[in-house]
């Protein structure tokens, strides 16, 4: 089931100047990572489900409206008396931006990162602001240190839901999409038949008020989500957590944009249901940013459910003979993010050398084939001498396999240049000699190399290339 397909086609985040809308070229990106992401996730562990529409209030009792906060303060220029825009998040810029780093003494870095952590742990704010005073922490835009007091902003959006004014109560937009698996735990699990371990994966729209939504796209309040929850014994989470770590990190690499540029960043924070936590980051041209977040939630969603619905959320492990709740390992992926790095990753400008002696400049999309919103181009060399209608003819055998473009406007050398800028792997030209032999050339986007090939050979060969199973087996 696709989420939301329709509505993507003009995604537009009402966040007064801030609007993004999404073409279709992108949307078509997002929808291939969408479904790779399920069959990796199906293909990497046979007992995985998916996907789940979840409620959108169904959250609100594990989690509670205190527990989505952020911890921040803002530089104040005393020089102007105006408000500086740089907001010190102590949730992820201590950490992030190495502030802790800059001691040479690594017992005093200890100390402090101690100290830190200790505070935030304890929402002692107080503390949290005499930690900046005393190391003497530099907004790094202004230059300032006349930092605010330390406050907490709520990460959620409030509504109201009620046929009147009156008798309208208060809910709120999810700020993830985790909690309609819990709800669903069971009756998943016993209409699948599933036995432990096991997972549930979804995708979905979650909100959150963000304080401060920049760099584009990878921080925004309306975002698209996917999870999956996987259920284990206790006592076995941190193990899973440990694979599932690896096993994600696996992902991730095949892609192809460099393993350097992946590394995992341990929470010094925990959030109030886990007992370990991680995110993947990778190096965006704005430094190394979370991916994807994975967690060991332990027992404490479904337990809370199981208080505050009275209906219990135990499982029966035939093997053991008893009844218990599962621990869980949760892995969490921002589509938005994820589409913002493989463009970021993908990109590329090349200067070329022709045979003249002059200079070309190249734009490539080095998307993964499988990635591609098109998947190949089909040029005739000119528009004339029954070339166009032999290329007419493989789009139209082709294109229930694949996303086809049929183009014959401009120079071959053109057409090729506005291919490899919206990354087509491959491009089909047919020429002179197709007319004899029924063959044509496939050119190659990232090495531009061509070979010449049989008209009734190109959807075996377009199909290995493209599919997502050739990125499957790399894991």
């Amino acid at each position: 089931m696709k989420l939301f397909q329709a509505s993507l086609y003009l995604k537009v985040l009402t966040r007064y100047h801030d609007l993004f809308p999404t073409d279709p070229l992108n949307v078509l990106i997002s929808l291939a990572y969408n479904e790779g992401e399920r069959e990796g996730f199906l293909f990497t562990y046979r007992d995985m489900l998916g996907e789940l529409i979840s409620d959108s209030g169904a959250w609100s009792v594990a989690q509670g409206t205190s527990n989505f906060t952020l911890t921040q303060v803002i530089t104040f220029l005393q020089r102007y008396g105006g408000r500086c825009n740089y907001y010190f998040s102590f949730d992820n810029d201590f950490t992030d931006r190495g502030f802790a780093n800059n001691i040479a003494n690594q017992v005093k870095i200890d100390e402090l990162n101690a100290r830190f952590s200790k505070a935030l742990n304890e929402s002692n704010l107080a503390e949290l602001k005499q930690i900046i005073i005393d190391n003497e922490i530099v907004c790094p835009i202004s230059g300032t240190r006349n930092w605010t007091d330390v406050r907490q902003f709520n990460l959620m959006f409030s509504t109201e839901i009620g046929s009147t004014l009156e008798g309208a109560n208060k809910i709120y937009l999810r700020p993830e999409t985790a909690q309609g698996i819990f709800v669903n735990f069971l009756n998943v699990q016993k209409t699948g038949r599933m036995k432990l371990p096991f997972g549930i994966a979804q995708i979905g729209k979650a909100f959150r008020n963000e304080i401060v939504a920049r760099q584009f796209i990878f921080r925004m309040r309306e975002f698209e989500q996917m999870e999956m929850q996987f259920f284990v014994q206790p006592g076995s989470e941190l193990d899973w957590f440990r694979k599932w770590k690896e096993i994600r990190m696996k992902w991730h690499q095949a892609l192809g944009f460099g393993s350097e540029n992946y590394r995992f960043h341990d929470h010094v924070k925990l959030a109030h249901y886990a007992n370990a936590a991680t995110d993947i980051e990778y190096k965006f041209p704005f430094g190394f940013k979370e991916v994807e977040g994975i967690h060991s939630r332990t027992d404490y969603d479904l337990k809370q459910h199981q208080e505050y619905s009275g209906k219990k959320m135990q499982y029966f492990d035939p093997e053991k003979g008893e009844s218990y709740v599962p621990f869980v390992i949760e892995t969490s992926i921002g589509v938005d993010r994820m589409f913002l790095q493989v463009i970021s990753a993908a990109y590329s400008e090349e200067e070329l050398k022709k045979e003249d002696g002059t200079t070309d400049m190249r734009v490539v999309l080095r998307l993964p084939s499988f990635l591609a919103p098109v998947k190949l181009a089909v040029m005739p060399l000119v528009k004339k001498d029954g070339l166009p209608e032999i290329a007419e003819k493989i789009v139209h055998d082709l294109k229930f396999d694949f996303n086809c473009q049929y183009d014959d406007k401009d120079s071959i050398g053109r057409r090729y240049r506005r291919q490899d800028a919206i990354g087509t792997p491959y491009c089909i030209t047919i020429d002179h000699q197709t007319l004899e032999d029924q063959s044509v050339t496939i050119r190659y986007r990232d090495s531009m190399e061509q070979e010449r090939v049989q008209i009734k050979q190109l959807t075996d060969i377009i199909k290995e290339k493209v599919s997502i199973q050739s990125l499957l087996k790399k894991l």
